[in-house]
């Protein structure tokens, strides 16, 4: 398994962007690059990660096509299409994005977001992606979300199903499926279902953590690593039964100082249970 994060230094090359990286103790990256990159540039962004043993683990093509205006939800299939094609090309290990709300904001909830029709929408779309690009090495994922589909193991297994495409993978990040005390203080049994589940499909996870307050009704905030209840000793055995380069990736920090300490407590974590990250 490997550990990744973003990094906070403005890199002119991809050398710059290795040494980053390893200085940082990372062995996966997010995409360096975005679609507008020159052929010649992202291929040589692909080689040093090749060289320094990287993986890139993910492109983002975070946008909304289940969106009820037109243009909006056209031009994130765009964006989708256009994003997978360069993990493909890149060799990142997915492009993801969530499968988009009915209403407003993109990422938030709605009335008609879990239901059977938007089930089948989902599978459209994401067919029409993939079909769109037909990547050759990469997979096009779904990041769980509390309050959308995939939002359990059984939902994810369902739509890789229906999608029915071999480039159509998953993604997970525990800490958006923890969605009431139930689930916050069992939280080790739900890593294991999902794991179990869906194994063989991930190909990139997220690395954050969730607190529970008493403030009513339920409050669960998203915190840094190790300010909250995940039990990533449970995540870290998980994680370590799959393919060697699954990476699991630090997101949604703002300062590099709280990267470092993300990710020197996820480390500490593998340490005491006896793990190592590649």
């Amino acid at each position: 398994m490997r550990l990744g994060g973003s990094i906070f230094t403005e890199h002119l090359t991809p050398e710059r962007w290795v040494a980053t990286l390893r200085a940082s103790g990372y062995s996966a990256a997010y995409c360096p690059v975005g679609a507008e990159a020159d052929r010649a540039t992202i291929e040589a962004y692909a080689q040093a990660a090749s060289d320094a043993d990287i993986a890139i683990a993910e492109v983002g093509a975070w946008s909304n096509p289940m969106s009820a205006d037109p243009a909006e939800a056209q031009a994130a299939m765009e964006k989708c299409q256009t994003q997978l094609a360069l993990a493909d090309e890149i060799g990142a290990r997915c492009c993801v994005n969530i499968s988009g709300s009915r209403g407003q904001p993109w990422d938030g909830p709605h009335p008609d977001n879990l239901t059977s029709e938007t089930f089948a929408m989902v599978v459209e779309i994401t067919r029409a992606i993939i079909d769109a690009v037909k990547p050759r090495r990469t997979f096009y994922t779904l990041e769980p979300m509390p309050w959308m589909f995939p939002d359990t193991a059984n939902s994810y297994l369902a739509l890789l199903k229906a999608v029915d495409r071999d480039a159509f993978g998953a993604h997970i990040d525990m800490v958006n499926v923890i969605n009431s005390p139930h689930a916050y203080f069992g939280n080790s049994d739900l890593i294991g279902e999902w794991f179990a589940k869906l194994g063989p499909h991930i190909r990139s996870c997220h690395a954050k953590d969730t607190l529970l307050s008493t403030k009513l009704t339920t409050h669960l905030d998203e915190v840094r690593p190790g300010r909250g209840n995940l039990d990533y000793r449970r995540l870290l055995r998980e994680l370590d039964k799959l393919d060697r380069d699954t990476p699991l990736m630090i997101e949604h920090l703002s300062k590099e100082e709280d990267f470092r300490l993300s990710a020197e407590y996820i480390r500490g974590v593998a340490s005491e249970i006896g793990l190592r990250f590649i």
